[in-house]
């Protein structure tokens, strides 16, 4: 087969009919070629070197069978800039894809060809000719173009207008790709239960209505009382359904008529224009949107346009009056008055907010106070010093008490001297000063937390971080953890990280792993 129909991926590129030899394959479709004309080799085509050297595939005989020599048909018969053969690759193209299909036939001609240069083409050449379907220029005899323009300069305009377009598809933005066209289902709208395509809702108004005549038949003779020539009862029983449901009809065409002369199915431009509304603007035009049944929608706008210009025109004059009674004669004064205004209503908002919360704060009831009982005070390891007697301790005559840990009760358990624990400060580390902006939850520290990240120059939330996830993880192992663990949890600098965990250990909140 030496043809190959070559359709583009994009639109108005060079595309058309290509022909191949069959032999070499070569691209033959701008030079003259050989067509085999016996019935066995159908579209067979060979290039001239091919053929002038008698080469054969596909049960060719060169011998044997005829052939004809098909040159080129760029030469003008209709219009000047349309060739012979882009004429009968249009009536190929319409015949094989239909007309109206101006793309896919401009895809099958070729040549940079555009749909709509094309679809002009074909109305005036054909449609609008005075010898229509047949051109213009349609009689064999008429050689006006041919002897007006030559061969050789009409090829050459071709090839110049081939190259102008292909340079400017080169230079031009990349198209975007087609959109696939909504389908009739109510997914595809703004609104939901709306077709677009076929400008329908799933809940028309008065839904039931083709419930009531669905049944309904008529037969040719019914009706009409052979004898009486009267219309009969049933009949006219069927005529008044028929009236009910022709008025439900109209009111429904009505509805849909409003809706699409107002464009009410854009909803989300009409949601964005309503936010930009004040509440006492919507509440007005909600308040109008009857009248639009009545009026078309220029007429409509006019209308909510004029009741918006009325409503601010009112509040203008309700704060002028207001100025009149504070005795303000000037709008400089007007605008200072409206500025402190909103402050004192700024502040007596925050004042009832204040109010609110100390409010719920009294109301809530005071927890119980958790009082130890007598025998927890005779266990506990430590219990409060005796009172003392002129400096000595009052004991009981007899055997001294014991509290179970084989001391005397009224004796505190010996303990090591405590001693303050100095952080050690870090090369090239400025101590940390901590004012109102830097200093959140500082009151949550005590005073050598505080000294401690003052001097390691870590704020108090970042502190307290820490220190949660320390104790976590300590608790996780029985109070014990390594230096290595707490660099892992920490993350900060080993040096500040080693300070912190000494600080911990001499605490007494965690032990050396």
């Amino acid at each position: 087969m030496g043809v190959i129909k070559k359709k583009t991926a994009t639109r108005g590129t060079e595309g058309g009919v290509k022909f191949v030899c069959d032999v070499c394959s070569a691209d033959i479709t701008s030079t003259v070629r050989i067509r085999c004309a016996h019935q066995v080799c159908h579209e067979y085509d060979l290039c001239v070197p091919c053929f002038s050297s008698g080469e054969s595939t596909h049960g060719h005989d060169p011998a044997t069978h005829p052939y004809s020599v098909i040159e080129q048909h760029s030469i003008p018969i209709y219009t000047e800039d349309w060739g012979a053969d882009e004429e009968l690759l249009l009536l190929e193209g319409a015949e094989t894809y239909g007309l109206g299909s101006w793309a896919d036939i401009a895809d099958h001609i070729g040549g940079y060809r555009t749909k709509d240069e094309v679809a002009q083409h074909y109305i005036e050449t054909y449609v609008e000719s005075s010898l229509f379907p047949l051109p213009e220029r349609a009689s064999p005899n008429d050689r006006s173009l041919l002897d007006a323009i030559s061969r050789d300069e009409f090829q050459a305009r071709k090839k110049r207008r081939i190259e102008e377009r292909k340079e400017a598809t080169k230079t031009a933005p990349i198209a975007t790709p087609k959109q696939k066209p909504s389908a009739s289902v109510p997914a595809c709208h703004e609104v939901a239960g709306y077709m677009p395509g076929r400008m329908e809702f799933e809940t028309e108004y008065a839904n039931e209505a083709e419930e009531a005549v669905q049944h309904m038949q008529f037969d040719p003779g019914d009706g009409i009382n052979s004898r009486t020539g009267e219309l009969e009862p049933e009949m006219e029983l069927k005529m008044s359904v028929m009236d009910i449901y022709n008025s439900r009809l109209t009111a429904r065409a009505e509805r849909k008529k409003v809706i699409f002369q107002h464009n009410l199915l854009e909803y989300r431009k009409n949601a964005a224009l309503d936010k930009k509304r004040t509440k006492e603007e919507r509440d007005l035009l909600n308040k109008a949107k009857p009248f639009g049944r009545m009026m078309n929608r220029q007429d409509f706008e006019d209308f909510c346009h004029g009741l918006i210009y009325e409503h601010n025109l009112r509040q203008a004059i309700a704060q002028l009056q207001d100025w009149r009674l504070m005795k303000l004669s000037d709008l400089k004064s007007g605008e200072k008055y409206e500025a402190e205004k909103q402050q004192r209503l700024q502040k007596a908002q925050t004042a009832s907010q204040i109010d609110r919360l100390a409010v719920a704060r009294l109301s809530k009831p005071m927890p119980p106070v958790d009082t130890p009982t007598a025998a927890a005070m005779l266990t506990a390891p430590e219990l409060p010093i005796r009172l003392q007697v002129n400096g000595a301790r009052a004991t009981l005559p007899g055997k001294a008490l014991m509290n179970g840990h084989g001391q005397a009760n009224g004796t505190l358990t010996p303990q090591s001297d405590k001693t303050r624990y100095v952080v050690q400060p870090l090369a090239n580390v400025q101590p940390l000063k901590f004012e109102s902006e830097n200093a959140l939850d500082l009151q949550l520290l005590t005073m050598e937390e505080q000294q401690l990240c003052s001097t390691l120059r870590i704020y108090p939330k970042p502190y307290l971080v820490m220190k949660e996830h320390l104790m976590k993880e300590a608790m996780k192992s029985g109070g014990n953890m390594k230096r290595k663990a707490a660099r892992d949890i920490c993350k900060i600098d080993l040096n500040k990280c080693g300070r912190i965990f000494d600080f911990f250990v001499h605490s007494g909140w965690i032990g050396k792993a």
